[in-house]
């Protein structure tokens, strides 16, 4: 599957996380464009507060966050924040929480592949309208008329992303198969200033996750598949980070309902 920049060919249709105007890349439109360095770097995250995972990041994100499943899809996402519009990892200052893993979802940004309807091909695309990109960039998109080295690494970067989020896919459907999830909800309850029970508690979320009921019970034949596909240790990984539903409360509580931790 081939992944050009510098055609354009028809319109990014959807919506996309983070994504105001996304434009398939190229000379004719974004020559004199690049990227620059900007105050509040990861400030378009800050009213994110869920963010999609592949499964080979479950092991860095599970350190950090509660990973779940969510939708008829059960996408894994990685739970940063438990207010609509809050993420409680992005600082003041626009970077993120230092010891927070950052999702290649994020990282790719403001660069997305998009599938071109007119052919099998793949389109690098640009969000126009990201606040990184400028028409008097530190770092161009291209050199000359060819893509410059930091739009090949980009081109790299997603095409690695793609293969993620395909193996991503190939997980879910042998949990799937394998009828491992079950519905789960999360809530907290208010105490006071002394620790008393303030209140009715509060639901947070539901959400999907696996089962270790039912992945304990699988059959030898069974659980060797999912070793095969390498998903053995990504559900642990996910299982491990469920136990992040209290830090993360916690910080939503220190924080103020209108702005990021």
């Amino acid at each position: 599957m081939e992944t050009p920049a510098g055609t354009q060919s028809g319109q990014i249709t959807g919506n996309v996380l983070f994504y105001e105007n996304p434009e398939p890349l190229s000379h004719a439109t974004h020559g004199h464009l690049g990227v620059k360095q900007i105050e509040q770097p990861f400030g378009f995250l800050r009213s994110a507060h869920a963010v999609p995972l592949t499964v080979t990041e479950f092991g860095m994100a599970a350190c950090t966050y509660p990973i779940i499943f969510v939708g008829e899809e059960r996408t894994p996402i990685a739970v940063m924040g438990v207010r609509q519009g809050q993420n409680l990892y992005v600082m003041d200052t626009g970077h993120t929480d230092v010891d927070a893993y950052v999702p290649a979802f994020v990282r790719r940004y403001p660069f997305v592949f998009a599938a071109d309807p007119s052919s099998d091909q793949l389109l690098l695309c640009v969000d126009s309208k990201a606040p990184m990109v400028s028409d008097t960039p530190e770092v161009a998109f291209f050199d000359g008329d060819k893509p410059s080295k930091f739009t090949e690494d980009a081109i790299e970067f997603c095409k690695e992303f793609e293969r993620q989020r395909h193996g991503t896919l190939t997980y879910l459907e042998v949990m799937k198969k394998h009828d491992l999830f079950e519905e789960k909800s999360i809530s907290f309850q208010p105490r006071d200033t002394e620790g008393k029970e303030s209140g009715p508690a509060q639901k947070i979320a539901d959400y999907w996750a696996v089962s270790e009921e039912r992945l304990n019970a699988l059959s030898d034949e069974a659980f060797m598949e999912l070793k095969s596909v390498g998903a053995l240790g990504a559900t642990y990984a996910h299982l491990v980070s469920l136990l992040n539903w209290p830090r993360v409360i916690q910080r939503a509580l220190r924080a103020p309902a209108e702005g990021a931790a």
